[in-house]
């Protein structure tokens, strides 16, 4: 699934003409980003809640994040491509890696973020993403972090502030593949476009109705 036609289909008053016959991206298909080594001082943290491109620019906005790669987590087909990702083959959900420093922001404060900048009841995709390459997933790289995780996500359900249960599954971090590289930074080296898929797409309009005022507080 392309999320091209889904936002199109979803939003076409968000959207121009001009869009239309504009490409999705200013590059040709290239090989993944690598993928640099974590910093001394530095831990990661992976979570999927659609698409990559959104959650990159939800947490490069946070203080104490200092990197952000999309890219894909938890398939079986190694070192899948964003084509084979898209048509829902491979296991693969749409990801961002978080790099950040703990002195600044702890594993918590990261996961309670997440729940704020994700359709939390949702298990089928986010948004007018559908499918399963774009389902919410909690990537835990330590038995820490899976408890961590756990633990925030116990107590949102026990707050009863949902009437269904948090869709978000949580599970032990794979192989993370970045996407390829004109994926990577969308949202600055596309904006435009960026801005017209997100409005499209609902996603801030979800935010708000999950979350009412917390939502605002939230984008900044």
């Amino acid at each position: 699934m392309q999320r091209l036609a889904v936002a199109i289909a979803t939003a076409i008053a968000a959207i121009s003409a001009l869009a239309l016959t504009q490409p999705l991206y200013s590059a040709s298909p290239a090989q993944p980003a690598k993928q640099s080594s974590v910093p001394a001082g530095m831990e990661v943290a992976t979570f999927a809640g659609g698409c990559f491109w959104s959650m990159e620019y939800e947490f490069d906005k946070l203080a104490g994040v200092t990197q952000t790669v999309s890219g894909f987590m938890g398939g079986k087909t190694p070192n899948p491509t964003y084509n084979e990702v898209s048509h829902g083959n491979t296991g693969h959900a749409e990801s961002v890696q978080v790099t950040y420093d703990p002195k600044l922001v702890s594993y918590p404060q990261l996961v309670d973020y997440y729940w704020h900048h994700v359709d939390l009841l949702d298990a089928g995709g986010q948004f007018c993403d559908r499918g399963d390459e774009y389902r919410p997933v909690i990537f835990a790289h330590t038995p820490a972090q899976k408890q961590a995780a756990a633990d925030s996500k116990a107590r949102l359900d026990a707050s009863h502030r949902f009437s269904t249960p948090i869709a978000v599954t949580i599970t032990d971090a794979g192989p993370f593949t970045a996407a390829e590289d004109y994926h990577q930074n969308f949202h600055n080296t596309n904006e435009k476009y960026y801005k017209r898929y997100r409005v499209g797409c609902g996603r801030d309009a979800r935010l708000k109705e999950i979350w009412g005022a917390e939502a605002d507080a939230a984008a900044h």
